[in-house]
């Protein structure tokens, strides 16, 4: 009877080794599969962020300069080199665009404007305004849908092409091959797609909440902002803001100042 009990018990215990090492190899190898999500997690569905580490540094975005590049994608220029990248999103007109050309003209800075298909259609004249003032207008998508949910390259391909063409009948000329995710939304099948279509994916390594035509920042709050500019900056701006028609004048001589110059998108292809 005894001799039973301890077969039963060294059994019994062999299995509640075998069950612990079981779990333990499978709590491992989801960690590991944890890890390789985590790691690859840029390459797979991103919204596009920074994370700023000190004043006048180039932030980290949440993907890296030499993971982009391989797609033609850029966040950023030569960090090295005192250059601002200026571009300007917008869906809409919002009576302030007339204002930003201005201000660009007087101080003879060239941006670029990403625009969607409603703003093409509604401000014809504004587009061509952009174009015949030595602007680069990008492409913003036609509908400005949420692209990382796109994984066909025809319905990619037609956000793309639609606005393309809409561009053309307004302005006469091909689009530039400038290609901004809206809101930052991607995935890697994105960026192979628009590198297809011989696109650049342009992000950005500097933006503030200016969207909110409703609920505008004050001057101080967009400076204490914009201080975070660094060397290669992409800033990011929205045309359709009231704070940034009343600050940019102020803000591009301050950027000056300090010694930036104004480059533009075409430079990309160099760094």
């Amino acid at each position: 009877m005894i001799l039973v009990l301890r077969k039963k018990y060294i059994i019994f215990s062999m299995l509640v080794c075998l069950i612990l090492a079981s779990i333990l190899i499978n709590a491992n190898f989801l960690a590991k599969n944890k890890f390789v999500t985590t790691a690859n997690s840029n390459a797979i569905n991103n919204n596009w962020g920074l994370s700023f580490s000190e004043p006048g540094k180039a932030p980290s975005g949440n993907a890296s300069s030499d993971f982009l590049k391989q797609y033609d994608a850029y966040y950023i220029g030569n960090s090295n080199e005192k250059k601002i990248y200026l571009t300007f999103d917008a869906g809409f007109e919002n009576g302030y665009t007339p204002t930003i050309l201005d201000i660009l003209k007087k101080n003879n800075v060239k941006a670029t404007f990403f625009l969607v298909g409603n703003y093409i259609k509604t401000s014809p004249d504004l587009v061509k305004r952009m174009v015949d003032e030595g602007h680069i207008v990008g492409n913003h998508t036609f509908s400005h849908p949420d692209m990382s949910k796109i994984a066909n390259i025809d319905s990619f391909k037609k956000e793309l092409l639609k606005l393309e063409e809409i561009f053309k009948e307004t302005t006469g000329n091909d689009m530039s091959k400038y290609y901004r995710p809206p809101q930052g939304k991607y995935n890697e099948e994105n960026l192979k797609q628009a590198h297809e279509l011989g696109y650049k994916t342009i992000f950005w390594s500097l933006a503030y909440v200016d969207w909110l035509t409703d609920k505008q920042p004050t001057k101080e709050h967009a400076f204490e902002k914009l201080s975070r500019i660094h060397p290669g900056a992409i800033v990011l701006l929205h045309s359709t803001s009231k704070t940034n028609s009343e600050i940019l004048d102020e803000l591009i001589n301050k950027w000056k100042s300090n010694g930036y110059i104004f480059s533009s998108l075409d430079d990309l292809s160099n760094i």
